[in-house]
């Protein structure tokens, strides 16, 4: 079973959240931007492929889109069928409308015939001693939210989480491999 985390990080935010799915469950890094030949046979013979880019003006932006044009030519072949999906996105503010750009990472994963994985950890005042976690409260994918400390880029709860919902994937791997 291999976990493929494919994103595109040109300020390091989202990369942080990639690395943390990547522990969790232990997968492999790629940036969709550099993609080799063996990178894609990688993704085609995955078994999960969590997809992350940052969100530019309420979508994702055109690098990132870019790699979903070429993996799209996988869609008539049904070669990424009943794959695993997932995603993450970063922004600036807490709405930060990430929301939009995490809808149009699923709505590309239903269009390829893959099965979506959400996030499901829940953070305060509903679990208490969870303190930052999924503090977006967001459950189609992972989030994050750039970091106000310097030398921060997110906060540890947004790395927690995001490595949370790796070894969410990885159970779920687990599971569907079995079935």
């Amino acid at each position: 079973m291999t976990l493929c985390i494919v994103y595109f990080s040109p300020t390091g935010h989202t990369r942080a959240l990639a690395q943390a799915i990547a522990l969790g469950g232990e997968g492999i890094l790629l940036d969709a931007t550099d993609l080799s030949a063996a990178d894609w046979a990688t993704l085609d013979s995955a078994s999960a492929i969590v997809m992350g880019a940052p969100t530019y003006m309420g979508g994702l932006p055109a690098p990132f889109v870019a790699f979903i044009e070429q993996a799209s030519a996988r869609w008539d072949t049904g070669q990424w069928r009943d794959k695993l999906a997932g995603g993450f996105s970063t922004a600036m503010h807490p709405a930060g409308d990430k929301l939009n750009a995490l809808t149009c990472l699923f709505v590309f994963a239903a269009q390829m015939g893959m099965v979506w994985i959400g996030a499901a950890e829940t953070g305060p005042p509903v679990v208490e001693g969870n303190e930052g976690i999924n503090a977006d409260g967001s459950w189609v994918g992972v989030t994050g939210t750039m970091s106000a400390i310097e030398g921060e880029l997110l906060s540890s709860g947004d790395i927690e989480t995001a490595r949370r919902y790796g070894a969410r994937m990885k159970r779920a791997m687990e599971r569907w491999e079995q079935g």
